[in-house]
């Protein structure tokens, strides 16, 4: 259905932040918008969105930021989340969406696996690695067609 993508994300966002420590810093941008529609389903998306966000707070180690940025362009919406975790390395970039695929002590592996499902498959958009520097943090972004 169609949805207010910035309340939405918000939302998830406020949700993370109170379970967080408080040496995380959380910024949303939505260039001066207040509502941008897109068509989802919001509780498949809320959980591509609490992932990526764990993830992020995960890669961090309970300092610093993340950044949620949320642009409505012509024939898309792009979502842009920034953390200043540890980053990831060349080699597994190509990996992190990979059934099983995990750098950490605990976890299956499928986080990643099942949100690019979700973002894919079911709402025929794309997630990937925007960038990612070790040391440095990362950026996932999702883009939904309108």
């Amino acid at each position: 259905e169609e949805i207010d993508i910035i309340r939405q994300v918000s939302d998830m966002v406020d949700y993370i932040r109170k379970r967080s420590p408080g040496t995380v810093s959380f910024v949303t941008n939505t260039h001066g918008k207040s509502e941008i529609l897109a068509r989802v389903s919001a509780p498949l998306f809320d959980w591509v969105m609490e992932n990526l966000l764990k993830n992020a707070l995960d890669a961090m180690e309970g300092k610093g930021y993340i950044k949620v940025d949320l642009r409505d362009e012509k024939n898309s919406v792009i979502i842009d989340v920034t953390d200043t975790g540890k980053g990831i390395s060349r080699q597994n970039i190509a990996k992190v969406f990979k059934p099983g695929f995990t750098t950490k002590k605990r976890g299956w592996g499928l986080g990643l696996s099942l949100s690019k499902r979700i973002i894919s498959q079911y709402h025929k958009g794309e997630i990937f690695v925007k960038h990612s520097e070790p040391g440095k943090g990362t950026t996932f972004r999702i883009v939904l067609r309108k």
